[in-house]
């Protein structure tokens, strides 16, 4: 065989193998997280994302919470608001706490802090709308940096942009959660988290000095 032969049936070759890879891969399918299947158009189908749509969010207690709260039902429903007949019921218990640096007096001169940070934490029970039952229970924490400016305005403002930063945040990594637990639920205890200096001091209380274990 000569090397002019050899040339394009080499070609052929490669060719013939590239259809045949590529037809293999077609017939394999790869579902994202949050995709829908055909397959799969309802809860008890377990289609992610209409699990998903059929998480209802209690209401909130206050203005972050309910902040949090609008961006979930908006991250969950895909746009489309609360389902009127939900099968999973999502329970928050939401917290918010401020940190700034320490005041510092120089002669005649009171330097403020220029920086803070907000922690916002909520607590989350994942149940089943008809039975009750807990489907799933965790706690996450989300913190927001903020400068904080001389001026009484402006340094609430720079809290409230925090707050609402951090209810965008926390929206984001629940809808997560929720989407693993409806697939394998891992928890159905709120562990026990600290996120400030001042869970600390709480926990404290009543206890022998050491740390409480994390689940």
């Amino acid at each position: 065989m000569s090397s002019s032969d050899a040339g394009p049936r080499g070609r052929f070759v490669k060719v013939a193998a590239m259809a045949v890879m590529l037809a293999s891969v077609a017939g394999c399918t790869v579902t994202p997280l949050y995709g829908t299947s055909t397959a799969s158009i309802s809860p008890q189908d377990g289609g992610v994302a209409a699990q998903l749509a059929s998480v209802e969010v209690t209401e909130a207690t206050d203005r972050v919470g309910q902040e949090l709260r609008n961006h979930l039902i908006f991250l969950l429903g895909g746009g489309g608001g609360q389902p009127a007949n939900p099968a999973y019921r999502l329970q928050l218990a939401t917290v918010a706490h401020v940190s700034r640096g320490p005041s510092i007096s120089v002669s005649d001169v009171t330097l403020e802090p220029s920086s803070g940070f907000l922690a916002l934490r909520s607590d989350y029970s994942l149940v089943e709308a008809d039975t009750g039952r807990v489907v799933s229970a965790g706690t996450r924490a989300v913190q927001a940096p903020f400068d904080n400016p001389g001026q009484n305005y402006a340094s609430q403002r720079a809290v409230r942009d925090a707050e609402n930063r951090a209810a965008r945040e926390l929206a984001e990594v629940l809808r997560l959660v929720v989407a693993q637990e409806l697939q394998r639920a891992t928890s159905t205890s709120v562990p026990d988290i600290v996120t400030t200096p001042e869970d600390v001091d709480r926990r404290r209380i009543g206890e022998t000095g050491s740390f409480p274990r994390r689940q």
